[in-house]
């Protein structure tokens, strides 16, 4: 809790304060109330009445060993109550021009001066020309320190105390008609960190097209003003870009003060005469009367050039719907030619991969009956080996028969008396021996019993004679 001692000036101005809450302690019936004091006529101190308060310094404040305690000296503000919710504190706006400093005078001195509006977060004194900047936590501790401190005493010289210039800040124009405060700020975060956007409206809070961009620094101010000149900035669908441009500092508070105002020779012949109204007839009545048509012929000229400019405004805007459709449909047909495309490129892999799984098809029936064709061919081998071991066996069988018949047909021979002719009897040939085998070999039939075997007889002596031949 700090205790302001005069806030005649501060109650004067509570127009800039209307949305804040200030907390007021009245200790006992000392001093009118402050109600009381807002609406009585205020009487500015003369040099007597500081005569008579020997407790009041240079600044217009209140020393504590003051026998007659002011008005105010109850009234107490809780810094807390004049910070906004969200606001951003130590921003460009709560920045103050200290003017008309004594000479020597040092920073510590300075933020004593304003140590009682909270702590400042810069000081910056120039020395040789005396003044300063100060950086205060918020803008409604700036407007009180502002009203308090301008044109008091501070060392024994009349400081000035103002706002001091936003270098950092920007006016943007053409906005479209749904663009807020918070898109505004999130369109041009990108260029560097903002203290603050607003969107500027009328009296019944329609949006004019126009804002207020504020930066924290002036590099980031000057990036989004070279981008923003140099390409199109867009903010929404609807295709026309903003404009920026440096924003133009105006002092519509304190304005123009008499005491400001240069007194040189051209103000002095100025200020000859009175205000007035000109006489009909008369040389200023004649001159008033042409600058008078000169100013309305120049508004007609601004109104025909903003009419102009409003048709323009409206045949591009029928022109970009037309040209928009145009757009539109040639999208859509583009979109629809490459649905088309892919499409057909997707019934092409589908054929692809018809044709891939056919052939897989084939091959594996191929495959398939060369298998079997391999397992037939595999068998048969086996069969015709086994048939080839089977017929050997056979053969070996019939070869030893055969054998055994010839050493019995040759035994048979070696035993017949070959000086004995026909000895032999009908009946009891060579058949006694191997008949049976005879008989029975490979189904042929018996051996013929006696001479049936040789129709001439059978063979004498002389046939085996000496160069002769067998005969059978």
């Amino acid at each position: 809790m700090i205790e302001f001692a005069p806030l005649h000036k501060v109650l004067h101005q509570t127009c800039y304060f209307g949305t804040l809450s200030f907390l007021f302690t009245m200790q006992g019936n000392r001093g009118p109330r402050p109600d009381q004091q807002n609406h009585a006529p205020q009487r500015r101190p003369n040099h007597q009445d500081q005569q008579r308060k020997p407790g009041g310094d240079s600044n217009g404040q209140h020393s504590d060993n003051s026998e007659q305690p002011s008005a105010n000296a109850g009234i107490t503000i809780d810094l807390q109550n004049f910070r906004k919710p969200g606001e951003k504190t130590y921003t460009q706006r709560s920045r103050l021009f200290v003017g008309n400093l004594p000479n020597g005078v040092t920073e510590q001195e300075v933020e004593k001066l304003f140590s009682k509006y909270g702590k400042p977060s810069e000081i910056f004194i120039n020395k040789d020309r005396g003044f300063g900047f100060i950086r205060l936590e918020t803008k409604t501790m700036a407007d009180i320190a502002k009203a308090e401190l301008d044109d008091t005493q501070f060392r024994g010289r009349q400081i000035r105390v103002r706002f001091a210039t936003h270098g950092a800040a920007l006016t943007v124009k053409n906005l479209p008609q749904f663009v807020s405060n918070e898109l505004l700020e999130e369109a041009f975060s990108i260029f560097g960190q903002i203290e603050r956007a607003i969107v500027i409206v009328d009296d019944r809070g329609r949006p004019t097209g126009k804002g207020i961009v504020e930066f924290t620094s002036k590099p980031a101010a000057r990036k989004a003003l070279d981008r923003c000149t140099d390409g199109a900035f867009l903010l929404t669908a609807f295709p026309r870009p903003i404009t920026v441009e440096p924003m133009e500092q105006f002092d519509d508070d304190e304005g123009l003060p008499e005491k400001l105002v240069t007194k040189n020779q051209q103000f002095h012949k100025e200020r000859e005469q009175m205000p007035r109204f000109a006489q009909p007839g008369s040389f200023e009545y004649e001159y008033a009367m042409r600058w008078k048509a000169l100013l309305e012929m120049e508004k007609q000229q601004f109104e025909q050039v903003d009419r102009n400019i409003k048709e323009a405004q409206e045949k591009l805007e029928a022109e970009m719907e037309a040209a928009q459709h145009e757009h539109q449909v040639m999208l859509m047909r583009q979109d629809l030619m490459r649905r088309q495309e892919e499409l057909r490129r997707m019934e092409e892999m589908h054929n692809q991969e018809v044709q891939k799984r056919k052939q897989q098809e084939l091959r594996q029936e191929e495959e398939r009956r060369r298998r079997e064709d391999d397992m037939r061919l595999h068998n048969e081998e086996i069969m015709r080996r086994q048939q080839e071991a089977g017929f050997k066996g056979g053969n070996f069988q019939e070869n030893q028969r055969e054998q055994e018949m010839r050493i019995h047909m040759q035994g048979a021979g070696m035993n017949r008396n070959p000086l004995a002719g026909n000895a032999a009897q009908p009946g009891t040939g060579n058949n006694e021996g191997g008949g049976g085998g005879g008989a029975g070999l490979m189904g042929n039939p018996p051996m013929p019993v006696g001479g049936a075997l040789f129709p001439r007889g059978p063979p004498g002596p002389a046939d085996f004679a000496h160069n002769k031949r067998r005969r059978f």
